[in-house]
């Protein structure tokens, strides 16, 4: 409480300087949200180097002296400090910068280059996305300072700027240096995944340039080489185009591949599963992006600024060639890809048990155990599938949830509150069950989260909740009636979670994505011994 204190009486003291200084007064409109991306042409997002202080205040008065900039009457000049919006992220302080300093074209009218505080990123931002920094009270969100280590860093160092009683309270700003995992910045599109930059350090960044090079001098295979980071250690086929893929590049494809940004794109580069800057494709059903250094060295030097230029771009995945430069599609793309996910199995377990099919006249209703229950979607599906119900026990704690399903299903369904709770006596009280199935919140195993805190802490926890009530249900030795289970869980979680998950569960995951029967893009492991889900 007392370091709040603190940091709102420097923020006080700051809106006070800045409203004494000679300024324009601009009116403070609420904030709005982010204007979709046209799909129509590819969108360029830029993650440039971070740039020091002083290099900016030198490089924009050099880029203002040499032409005038910024001259729509709009407000927001150079070497402004202000807050600006991008969809998916809260109010983010940056500084007016020159196109001069992006190394990217000049931005439209109407629009400004914003350098973000905490990474030093640039983006074009419209002006009716911009508010002076004097706005401090409208747009600082403390819920984003409490849970973002790189926000409290934009924080510390805007304050930094533009506070004059900066050297008052420096214990409060203490907590940037912990922002060196680095969460989604307001950007675009990310950096690199966690792994990329662990491969970099081992293979020399001109590496793949010269294997390339090679590779274009037909003096050696493209098979040979790994297209994502230029190893030569190659394990595996890149499942999408011609190409070796290494072992570390495997382990960041499993990872990310299936990871999409708020904008409905892929995170990172189909290639490499990286990028610093990502076009993105202008197909309504494509979802998506290429970083601009794949696609320069691979199709060829050029491509991507012909890409850009191309309206609308339709991605490598999209276009009728199956043929750009070195970039060769593969005819089986989508059975590898499959397969790619599928034979991901770095242990083996012995086969579930297989049990004889039962006559339709011998077929009794079912007692289903649905852990983590949502909105009873287990239920809605075992009636689409004509199967009886005898009982539907399940456990939730959401309250609008729970509704749903009382709603929906008449109060057919038995709630019976969090699974923390359920002991060995309540299974015994409320089975024997025919079907377990759950799916434990995935907060923290999912790689989209930079404070995850992986199987072993927080909700992450809770997968054992639903290993240990699974070995409750589970019929006991001698007991030779029918009994089958589902786990399910989102893909892009880490290579070490999975293979943990795997081993208690014996069992390897199969991969489904929604996309095979819905509109949604929406991958996930299943683990089971239901008939046919490895099909």
């Amino acid at each position: 409480a007392e370091k709040k204190q603190q940091l709102v009486a420097v923020i006080n003291a700051m809106e006070e300087t800045v409203s004494s200084a000679p300024q324009k007064e601009e009116e403070s409109s609420p904030p709005a949200s982010q204007q979709p991306t046209d799909p129509a042409s590819p969108t360029v997002a830029t993650t440039p180097e971070p740039v020091v202080a002083d290099t900016v205040e030198k490089n924009t008065s050099k880029s203002a002296d040499d032409e005038a900039e910024y001259e729509d009457g709009r407000g927001f000049g150079i070497g402004e400090l202000v807050w600006g919006k991008l969809r998916g992220f809260s109010w983010w302080p940056g500084r007016i910068v020159s196109w001069w300093m992006t190394g990217r074209s000049r931005a439209a009218e109407g629009t400004r280059w914003v350098m973000w505080f905490g990474d030093g990123k640039f983006s074009v931002v419209c002006v009716e996305k911009l508010m002076p920094l004097s706005s401090f009270a409208n747009t600082f969100h403390q819920a984003t300072y409490s849970k973002q280590p790189m926000y409290r860093k934009a924080i510390y160092e805007v304050l930094q700027e533009r506070n004059p009683y900066k050297e008052v309270y420096t214990e409060i700003w203490v907590e940037p240096e912990a922002a060196a995992y680095a969460p989604p910045p307001p950007a675009k599109k990310p950096r690199k995944s966690t792994e990329k930059p662990k491969v970099k350090e081992i293979i020399d960044e001109r590496t793949r340039e010269r294997l390339v090079y090679e590779v274009r001098q037909k003096s050696r295979s493209i098979e040979d080489i790994c297209i994502s980071c230029g190893s030569l250690i190659v394990s595996l086929e890149h499942p999408l185009f011609n190409g070796g893929m290494c072992q570390n590049c495997k382990n960041c494809f499993l990872e990310c591949a299936y990871q999409y940004d708020d904008d409905g794109y892929q995170s990172y580069c189909t290639i490499c599963c990286g990028g610093r800057e990502v076009l993105m494709c202008g197909n309504n059903n494509c979802c998506r992006c290429f970083c601009v250094e794949c696609v320069d060295l691979l199709v060829g030097p050029g491509a991507a600024q012909a890409a850009i230029k191309e309206d609308p771009w339709n991605c490598y995945m999209c276009g009728h060639k199956g043929v750009y430069g070195l970039l060769r599609r593969r005819d089986d793309w989508p059975t590898r890809l499959q397969l790619f996910f599928a034979n991901n199995h770095d242990q083996e377990f012995d086969p579930p048990k297989l049990y004889p099919p039962i006559a339709a006249d011998k077929r009794k209703p079912i007692r289903v155990l649905s852990l983590f229950d949502g909105i009873a979607t287990g239920l809605l599906v075992l009636k689409d599938l004509g199967i009886q119900i005898d009982r539907y026990i399940a456990s939730e704690v959401c309250e609008d949830s729970i509704t749903v399903g009382m709603v929906r299903h008449q109060g057919k369904i038995m709630y019976v509150g969090d699974v923390r709770n359920i002991t060995r006596k309540h299974i015994q009280e409320w089975g024997p069950f025919d079907l377990v199935i759950g799916g434990s919140p995935c907060n923290d195993l999912s790689i989209v989260n930079p404070a995850r805190k992986g199987l072993f802490e927080g909700t992450g926890r809770l997968f054992f909740e639903f290993y240990r009530l699974l070995h409750e249900a589970r019929p006991k030795e001698g007991d030779s009636r029918p009994f089958f289970w589902l786990f399910e869980n989102v893909v892009a979680m880490g290579v070490s979670d999975k293979r943990d998950i795997s081993r208690f569960l014996e069992s390897n995951p199969v991969m489904i994505d929604a996309r095979e029967v819905s509109a949604a893009h929406r991958a996930r492991y299943f683990w089971g011994n239901l008939p046919g889900m490895n099909r």
